[in-house]
């Protein structure tokens, strides 16, 4: 053992999930908007979604989502000492949602606090909780990922709404000696990115700074698109080069889940076999921020994510932001 060379790495012990009980299908979208299932099967590959009940706040989905990964990481809540919630449909103003989540799981020590960068937000917060545990300043993070986009969306702008929906996703990261090799588990390498003179392409036409009211979902759907596929493949192409690796050495490619086709031009662009690419865009819709977690966690309960293996997530959101995360199982 060459323990000279030991270093930490930020080890995931285990993911969960929560879904709202109502599920929204493309056939009550018709209902509802001048839409049909097959116009938006074709454009995004969305089949359903789910909407977070009246009363039911984004705290309350992301508070049941860290349940379950801690039930599946095998640890008491106690045993936690930061929180990151990554969330563009918080709960307050302020305070944070991380806070509230932090409350409800009776957890008194350690820090909470959200970070915002849409749906690159899950990613965004695995970075910054992998430098918490690596500086060796904190043991435990539960990263979560949760929405209530239903409650941004004008529901009667067909090209936004039959996009969007709730859920919340989690992951429990320990801070673990490692001789810091690409063979040794944990988060390999993080890779984020943004650039704000995008931001009229995909926003919310509100805030407390501008309008005082929470306000609508936006988006320029071609733009977006024209961008995305570039953007999250150059974060990708960074964490092979970091790592040494390439698209054959993955296990598993996990992108952020909003539209089918551009998670296939990504994987076709960097060579990835479509076989390893985890979808659930045709189940939960765009959850932003809990796509990524809410596709994992499907992943390992239904038993294609082993430890050992190699898996990449990546997103872009608004912003626009966009990051990379390649995480040894």
């Amino acid at each position: 053992m060459a323990h000279a060379t030991e270093t930490l790495r930020s080890v995931v012990l285990g993911v969960g999930s929560y879904l709202p009980q109502r599920c929204l299908s493309n056939a009550d979208l018709e209902k509802m908007v001048d839409t049909t299932d097959e116009w938006i099967l074709k454009r995004t590959g969305i089949r359903q979604r789910y909407i977070a009940a009246e009363g039911e706040m984004t705290s309350m989905l992301a508070t049941k989502a860290a349940e379950d990964a801690l039930k599946a990481a095998n640890i008491s809540a106690q045993d936690i000492d930061l929180i990151i919630v990554a969330t563009a449909t918080p709960d307050y103003t302020f305070p944070s949602t991380a806070t509230q989540v932090q409350a409800a799981l009776g957890i008194t020590h350690g820090v909470a606090f959200d970070v915002a960068a849409v749906c690159s937000g899950f990613v965004f917060g695995v970075a910054t909780a992998d430098k918490f545990l690596t500086s060796g300043s904190h043991k435990r993070a539960l990263v979560i990922g949760a929405e209530t986009f239903s409650r941004i969306l004008d529901w009667n702008d067909r090209t936004t709404c039959v996009l969007f929906g709730d859920g919340a996703g989690a992951m429990v990261l320990e801070a673990r000696k490692s001789e810091g090799s690409v063979a040794d588990r944990g988060v390999l390498t993080t890779h984020l990115r943004s650039d704000g003179r995008h931001r009229e392409k995909l926003y919310v036409d509100g805030g407390p700074s501008t309008t005082g009211k929470a306000g609508h979902l936006r988006m320029m759907g071609k733009e977006v698109f024209r961008h995305a596929v570039g953007m999250v493949t150059d974060v990708m192409t960074d964490a092979f080069a970091a790592t040494g690796t390439t698209a054959a050495d993955l296990d598993w490619f996990v992108p952020h889940q909003a539209n089918e086709r551009i998670i296939d031009a990504s994987a076709d662009k960097l060579g990835i076999d479509m076989a390893k690419i985890v979808k659930t865009v045709s189940l939960h819709g765009n959850t932003s921020a809990a796509s990524i977690p809410l596709a994992l966690a499907t992943a390992v309960k239904d038993g294609r994510i082993k430890p050992g293996q190699l898996v990449m997530i990546e997103a872009m959101g608004g912003g626009f932001t966009w990051g990379s995360a390649l995480i040894r199982w």
